[in-house]
């Protein structure tokens, strides 16, 4: 049996869009049973910005450890913070 789809309407901008959205149901509009997954590989994840203070020493071994693996130092220490929580996640 098809799932019955309203149609939807044409939006003259954005905040009209968002407002229509924020009152209605999207499975109204969408069967959700047929949709596909999708691999989005260049999808950035939502950052923040943060300040952290690091001894100058700490933070010259991390800027001469990134150096030997080619990658920013900024990068690094949010590689090493990730592998250091899946660590601590597996224990």
């Amino acid at each position: 049996m098809k799932n019955k789809t309203k149609k939807i309407p044409k939006f003259k901008s954005e905040d009209q869009e968002r407002a229509f959205w924020s009152k209605n149901d999207v499975t109204d509009y969408f069967d959700v049973k047929s949709g596909k997954k999708m691999n989005l590989p260049n999808l950035k994840p939502s950052t923040q910005t943060i300040s952290i203070r690091l001894p100058e020493d700490l933070l010259e071994e991390i800027k001469v450890l990134a150096n030997k693996r080619d990658v920013p130092y900024q990068s690094l220490i949010k590689i090493l913070l990730r592998e250091s929580l899946d660590d601590d996640s597996a224990a």
